[in-house]
């Protein structure tokens, strides 16, 4: 009996050709994508059907497709890298907590890998010449002309804020590509969250490594998030025709100007949260 697929997955024997690094850029082009964009990207690379290359190959088309003078831009996030307090899939038992907070390896640009956000995004971390933002939590990697404004600054309390590189995507213009992946994906709405009149807030931690190398645990106050609505948000959005919606490789992808997207959810926000 064959296998059920997974959720995504693309039958290389339903593609007349395989994907390549030049005709992903091609529909990216196609998409709206133009030399010099600062182009934050959610994705699901197995979503693309079969490339050539693979995941090495989609980072070519992206780096193509925005050009020398452009900026690609992907979430790192370290997820596992939080207090075991409020681990819930699965939880872990209390006398642990100790232990989990006093011996994790401290966070490190450098050396701890992106967790639970896909491939491409461990793919930009190690990409020579890659920067990634200092945050324990919720990291961000960038290549490009503008990948160190980018990354300069992500202030603890700041995980999604203006202080943070989805702020910094805001400022620079930048646009949201979500590839073969949903609102629910799309990080940008966090920034909306921290825009609203009273966000929530609460203490979290992480572990952090010093200057001199050693690790240790820091807490801290920062927004508590939610991406319960994310998708009605982005419906939302999208009714208003500020989507370009079409094919790169096998998926079905969305791109938008992320400073429209956010300032229309900071009012749909105000409006439809309760």
């Amino acid at each position: 009996m064959r296998a059920t697929p997974a959720r995504n997955y693309v039958d290389p024997m339903d593609q007349a050709q395989p994907h390549t690094a030049a005709t992903l850029t091609g529909d990216l082009r196609a998409l709206g994508v133009v030399p010099g964009d600062v182009l934050l990207v959610h994705a699901s690379v197995k979503s693309l059907g079969f490339v050539a290359g693979g995941v090495q190959a989609v980072v070519e088309a992206l780096l193509s497709a925005v050009g020398p003078g452009g900026t690609l831009v992907v979430p790192t996030h370290t997820s596992e890298n939080t207090d075991p307090a409020g681990w819930q899939n699965p939880p872990v038992p209390e006398q642990w907590w100790p232990v989990i907070r006093s011996e994790t390896p401290g966070f490190d640009p450098a050396r701890s890998p992106s967790r639970w956000v896909g491939v491409l995004p461990e793919a930009v971390r190690a990409w020579p010449g890659s920067l990634r933002s200092g945050h324990p939590q919720v990291s961000c990697a960038a290549l490009g002309a503008r990948a160190g404004e980018v990354t300069a600054e992500h202030d603890l309390t700041e995980s999604h804020g203006e202080r943070s590189p989805i702020g910094v995507v805001y400022r620079l213009g930048g646009k949201i590509l979500l590839l073969g992946c949903g609102h629910d994906s799309n990080t940008s709405l966090h920034l909306a969250e921290s825009r609203q009149a009273s966000p929530p807030r609460a203490e979290t931690g992480a572990a952090i490594r010093d200057a001199e190398g050693a690790s240790r645990w820091v807490t801290w106050t920062d927004l508590v998030t939610g991406e319960e609505d994310f998708d009605r948000v982005g419906a939302a959005f999208e009714e208003t025709g500020a989507v370009a919606v079409g094919p790169v490789g096998s998926a079905t992808a969305r791109l938008m100007d992320q400073r429209s997207l956010v300032d229309f959810a900071v009012d749909w926000m105000a409006c439809s949260r309760h």
